[in-house]
């Protein structure tokens, strides 16, 4: 089992690799078939939202033509309406996770892909936010991380933020994933977290300390 040195960063590296098992539900390693078929859809489904063209998203991301074909393709297999809302994102992550509680993670991260904040997340939300999870910089991949972690986005991370993070993830994991973890284990990785970021001892985590300590973890 890791230690506490080396389990502080595990609410920024979890976010990256977690949410990666979800591309398969989503169709993000199906084959790749024809060009046009994806287009044809845009015109002949009967959904709510209609997303923006391929030339245009791949124009917005950093996805070509085939994998943006590709997505929509599972997104629509799993969302025929055009939109996905919290209850069908959690059904999908707790697909992933049967063996834990994954609905507060899940919440956590349906809040962060619905930009707009109107209870839905459309195919350009999630191509958007997984075009910085995946292809964007470090600073783009860390902001967005950010903005996961401030609960109530005010700029700053507070151990009560982290804390809601963690034990969702721990959650999430299952009981029997770490059978010698302490129920305080959350708590404890919490104070570790800060003691590395929190550099000014103020009690809360800015944007600039989280990228600075980020950075600095091999």
């Amino acid at each position: 089992m890791l230690s506490l040195d080396g389990l502080e960063m595990i609410a920024v590296l979890v976010v990256m690799g977690l949410f990666i098992k979800v591309l398969e539900q989503f169709g993000m390693f199906e084959p790749v078939g024809g060009e046009d078929s994806v287009e044809d859809d845009f015109e002949l489904s009967t959904v709510c939202h209609r997303p923006e063209s391929m030339d245009k998203l791949q124009e917005q991301t950093k996805f070509t033509k085939k994998e943006l074909q590709v997505l929509y393709r599972g997104f629509k297999n799993e969302c025929p309406s055009g939109v996905v809302n919290e209850e069908n994102f959690k059904n999908i992550y707790s697909q992933f996770f049967p063996q834990g509680d994954s609905s507060m993670y899940a919440h956590f991260l349906f809040e962060a892909f619905d930009t707009n904040k109107n209870g839905s997340v459309s195919f350009e939300d999630f191509v958007f936010g997984l075009s910085i999870i995946l292809r964007g910089t470090i600073n783009d991949r860390l902001n967005w991380a950010f903005n996961l972690y401030d609960l109530n986005k005010d700029g700053c991370i507070t151990k009560e933020e982290m804390l809601d993070i963690m034990q969702s993830i721990y959650d999430m994991m299952g009981k029997y994933t770490y059978p010698t973890m302490q129920d305080d284990a959350p708590r404890e990785h919490v104070e570790s977290f800060f003691q590395k970021m929190d550099r000014n001892k103020d009690g809360v985590v800015t944007i600039e300390e989280f990228i600075e300590s980020c950075k600095k973890v091999q």
